[in-house]
């Protein structure tokens, strides 16, 4: 992402040219307090939001003009908004056949990640009747289905209660290690970027204010521990 800026009809600068490198193959965390831009990013970098100026590279394809780049983009949002019509095989399997899938490949993967995320009881339950950290699996496993390379995931353990906050860890470590996941992760949780991510990036004010491993930037900032940077950066 380079010099990406976006401000919205009520004059609020979202993001405020922007530069982001996001390295292949590495579980990227995102870090800012609310309304500093993450959301805003991840809506620009999936189509979902135009941004005003700049540009957005997914795996050398233009994200925005061109359609190939959003089949290799997974996105599990903040809100959790499930078809609540359809069974929980029936949400991943849909999902699976918007994105290409023929109907055998749907069904087999929304079968593996059932599995992976520990919902084959659940397969006929329709996501309604599901507790709130089922859907949440849910969720990810939707962003997970058409194999994306890169998965944004925002907030993806907000609300959850400390096991279920490390159970999403331990599948979300199993599917970036196995499948070779690119994993851009905003979260409000210190200990989850230090837990699952290689590299950090602090956003404030729409703008990118420090990148790199989390031992790095305690170092930059005269710091022991990830939060004292975390801190500091926000100042």
């Amino acid at each position: 992402m380079t010099g990406l800026t976006k401000v919205y009809a009520d004059g609020t600068r979202a993001l405020d040219q922007l530069d982001l490198e996001v390295p292949r193959g590495v579980f990227f965390g995102l870090l800012g307090p609310n309304g500093a831009g993450k959301t805003t990013l991840i809506g620009a970098a999936t189509g979902l939001i135009r941004a005003l100026r700049g540009s957005i590279s997914i795996f050398g394809f233009d994200a925005v003009s061109d359609a190939h780049a959003r089949l290799l983009v997974g996105v599990a949002p903040q809100d959790v908004h499930l078809d609540r019509f359809l069974t929980a095989r029936e949400v991943l399997t849909y999902h699976g056949r918007y994105f290409g899938m023929t109907r055998r490949q749907a069904e087999a993967r929304a079968d593996e990640l059932l599995t992976v995320f520990d919902l084959q009881a659940k397969s006929k339950i329709k996501p309604n009747r599901l507790s709130g950290g089922m859907r949440r699996r849910l969720l990810l496993a939707r962003a997970l289905v058409h194999r994306p390379r890169l998965a944004f995931l925002d907030e993806p353990t907000a609300g959850v209660d400390l096991e279920l906050r490390h159970d999403l860890w331990r599948y979300l470590r199993r599917l970036q290690g196995e499948e070779g996941l690119t994993v851009v992760l905003t979260t409000h949780y210190i200990e989850e970027a230090e837990e699952l991510c290689e590299r950090v990036a602090f956003i404030r004010a729409g703008r990118i204010v420090a990148d790199g491993k989390p031992a790095d930037l305690a170092r930059t900032f005269g710091v022991e521990r990830l939060e004292d940077a975390y801190l500091a950066a926000m100042r």
